[in-house]
């Protein structure tokens, strides 16, 4: 009797320790209460997101998992000077390892948004949230536009900066941009136009301000095929999607490489309740046998560009051709499988 009661209770343990194991490995979005222009940088065994808090400052999370955001450790790292062409207005910072130092790309000005430009700091401890932050100063190529949304990578050795900005001194329309970087905090030659808004999906303004938008630039890559995913249409609408370029050669500088493909492939989902889905990023689960992407989106329609815009997650797959399949935004009532981790 005794060993048949000991039995029971170790499958009764065993099963309390599957399904607090099973809950452990589920969530839903959104990923925090609000948040908007979500990024993540994965390194030993830690994810260091950031997103546009507003404001005068930048804050950097840590956790394991993404799924566990909430719960992670928040930092603000970076305040800058108050009263410097930098220190008001501080947008979609992005967080990055590059040669063995942490840098954090984001656009700011003085308080007037026509005086955005990309900045960056950099900080050389191992852990981003040891250390001392240093500003590093103003990324622009000799013509010095109007910028924002800077995102880095590296491609075939060589570093490259891709950013939204604007063709002249005045806003109307942003373009994608490209340039090469001399190094982590210099860009090197003349930027290049690669994507215009020129479809009508891209063109959707909603009865906001009449400007045209292509914005958010995300590089990504799947085997030799080299993609840049972009928002388009305002943020203020309910038509903010995402698109694709695909690049069909190797000089990132041509822009007659760049193809663009004519319709969105992520967008609101009126049946699941997710509007405007857009400025995202990728990321791989911690095993790195899973793509997922970043985003933001609304819960209702008109809710805009302001704080109820909130960071949300979602597994993603590859179509036959080699070009991503985001899916669908999945409602925030949908039980997900967290990022699957190393056994």
């Amino acid at each position: 009797m005794k060993h048949f009661l000991l039995a029971i209770t170790t499958v009764f343990y065993f099963s309390f320790l599957t399904n607090l194991k099973a809950q452990e490995q589920t969530f839903s979005n959104p990923l925090l209460p609000s948040g908007a222009d979500p990024y993540s940088t994965y390194y030993k065994g830690y994810y260091y997101y950031s997103n546009s808090i507003g404001g005068d400052r930048l804050q950097l999370r840590k956790t394991k998992n993404l799924a566990n955001l909430k719960q992670g450790e928040t930092k603000i790292i970076w305040q800058p000077p108050i009263n410097t062409k930098h220190s008001k207005e501080l947008w979609a910072p992005e967080v990055h390892h590059i040669n063995g130092k942490w840098y954090v790309y984001y656009a700011a000005d003085d308080g007037d948004n026509n005086n955005h430009r990309m900045y960056v700091i950099e900080n050389s401890s191992e852990d981003p949230f040891q250390g001392e932050w240093k500003f590093k100063g103003k990324l622009a190529t000799p013509s010095d536009k109007w910028a924002i949304d800077g995102d880095v990578f590296s491609y075939e050795n060589q570093l490259y900066m891709i950013w939204s900005g604007w063709e002249g001194d005045k806003n109307g329309q942003q373009d994608i941009y490209i340039a090469r970087m001399k190094n982590p905090y210099t860009l090197e030659g003349e930027r290049v136009k690669i994507s215009s808004p020129t479809l009508e999906w891209e063109r959707r303004w909603q009865g906001g301000p009449e400007v045209y938008v292509n914005e958010g630039p995300q590089f990504l890559q799947h085997g030799d095929k080299v993609f840049i995913v972009y928002s388009a249409s305002g943020c203020w609408t309910d038509h903010y999607s995402l698109g694709l370029l695909e690049l069909q050669g190797h000089d990132l500088l041509n822009p007659d490489q760049w193809k663009k493909h004519p319709q969105p492939i992520f967008t609101t989902s009126e049946e699941n309740g997710v509007y405007s889905p857009a400025h995202n990023s990728f990321f791989t689960s911690p095993d790195g046998k899973e793509d997922w992407i970043l985003y933001h989106a609304n819960d209702n329609p008109g809710d805009g560009c302001g704080g109820k815009r909130s960071p949300r997650m979602q597994k993603f797959t590859w179509n036959a051709d080699g070009t991503p399949n985001l899916g669908i935004p999945v409602s925030i009532k949908e039980e997900l499988q967290a990022p699957s981790e190393s056994k």
